[in-house]
């Protein structure tokens, strides 16, 4: 199919597959591309998306990480001034 001028579309299972030769299996970008039949700029593009989707994902759990630290935080002092204001109410 390749230089038909038509765009074929992939499934995202086998955009996954294709970039698992290239991340996990030590093949090549030209090597994976020539056995799934796809150019090597698909297969560059697809690599470059995983790996940005990763990055993606790795600051989003940070984020998350740093966010569940705040409110642990906010939660202890809660229940430290709650148990100061009981103690003075008695």
């Amino acid at each position: 199919m390749k230089g038909s001028g038509k765009r074929r579309l992939y499934p995202e299972e086998f955009k996954k597959e294709a970039v698992s030769l290239v991340t996990e299996r030590g093949y090549t970008i030209v090597q994976a591309a020539q056995v799934v039949d796809t150019s090597e700029k698909n297969l560059q593009r697809w690599v470059k998306q995983q790996v940005q989707g990763i990055s993606d994902e790795r600051a989003e759990l940070n984020r998350l990480r740093r966010e569940v630290k705040t409110l642990r935080m906010e939660k202890e002092i809660l229940k430290k001034a709650s148990a100061f204001f009981a103690q003075e109410m008695k």
